[in-house]
């Protein structure tokens, strides 16, 4: 069939009209044109691309049958398989803010950004704490799709389901501490702590989700209030510096007492253990002198006596006697050579003694 290129646009058609109708009155041209249209849409419908970040779920007339991963995957046509895709993307959900979301989903660093979530930032923030105090909670919960099955067919609305589970979950942590621990200390123990309560529900319902991270971007008290907090946590790190220099004053002070009391226990239990030992030594040698005494009461007087006499001298420097019907003062001896010359005298006259005693001694 000639085409004429210089008839108008109207004619044209008129003349493709006219050759599709001899086409089709030939029986052989309709078969052979069913037969290509029919190897065209089975080979389109036989054959998908899985990008590297996606897995897809294959049906058979709405039953599973696999998960394929990445690359050229057949299946069987005209809608017998289906190949359903899932992201395995690390998607975000927020809470307690806002922030905008790109038209095309673009992934931002390791993470796609998130899907536009519904409801009031205010309203998803704001939780009791234990003590009944109100504190302003944002966090970001990021997750990945681990079991595309289960993702599909266990749970239907599973952006709201996880949404509505990690809202619980801070909200039950949270309930569970005091406001200044919320706010400072035990921020890093409330966003594990919910992480794994997160991860324990996702468990229970089988969505086939793994939570990947949990950060709370930030905690604050509600703005009205925030004043009134700055004052308490003012006050509150006075009264820590203030127990914190109690406390090293106490490890000064308390140490050096303690010392000294041992010091002086320990010089009295060794004063009383001298005083004893001292008492005792007198008495025993009070029993030798009494058992002496008796055997030899005159010469144990005498050398009592000299030994008396021995000590007093020996404390003295000198001795002056003074006698009224002298005109004149008698120095006995000087602590010197001659106070040393009596003493020896003195010792020498009693040992004379003991010995003209000793016969009568023996005799008895």
């Amino acid at each position: 069939m000639n085409w004429n290129t210089n008839s108008s646009p109207s004619e044209e058609l008129k003349q493709f009209e006219a050759a599709f109708k001899n086409a089709l009155s030939s029986p052989k041209r309709v078969f052979t044109i069913a037969a290509i249209a029919l190897v065209l849409i089975a080979g389109y419908s036989s054959f998908y691309e899985v990008q590297p970040d996606e897995r897809a779920v294959v049906t058979r007339f709405g039953r599973y049958v696999s998960t394929q991963g990445p690359g050229l995957n057949f299946k069987l046509p005209f809608g017998i398989d289906r190949a359903l895709k899932v992201s395995t993307r690390v998607e975000q959900e927020i809470f307690g803010f806002r922030q905008a979301v790109p038209q095309t989903q673009a992934v931002q660093g390791n993470f796609t950004a998130n899907r536009a979530a519904t409801g009031n930032p205010a309203e998803e923030s704001l939780m009791l704490t234990g003590d009944l105090n109100v504190a302003d909670v944002q966090w970001v919960v990021q997750y990945q799709v681990s079991d595309p099955r289960k993702w599909l067919f266990n749970v239907a609305s599973q952006q709201r389901n996880i949404r509505d589970i990690s809202m619980a979950t801070m909200r039950r942590v949270v309930g569970d501490r005091s406001v200044f621990d919320v706010l400072t200390v035990g921020r890093e123990q409330l966003a594990l702590q919910a992480r794994m309560l997160t991860q324990e529900i996702l468990n229970k319902y089988d969505m086939g989700v793994e939570i990947r991270d949990f950060n709370l971007q930030r905690v604050t008290p509600p703005d009205p209030v925030q004043p009134s907090f700055n004052d308490v946590s003012s006050a509150i790190q006075n009264k820590n510096e203030m127990v914190t220099l109690a406390n090293a004053e106490y490890d000064r002070l308390i140490p050096e007492a303690k010392g000294r009391a041992e010091r002086e226990v320990l010089g009295a239990e060794g004063y009383a253990t001298e005083i004893v030992n001292r008492a005792k030594g007198d008495a025993n040698r009070l029993v030798q002198v009494i058992r002496e005494y008796n055997k030899a009461p005159e010469v144990t007087k005498t050398r009592l006596y000299l030994e008396l006499a021995q000590e007093m001298f020996g404390r003295f420097q000198s001795v002056t006697i003074v006698d009224p019907s002298l005109k004149g003062l008698l120095p006995v001896f000087e602590q010197s050579q001659s106070s040393s010359d009596a003493i020896a005298a003195t010792q020498r006259a009693a040992a004379i003694e003991q010995a003209q005693l000793a016969p009568t001694r023996n005799q008895r």
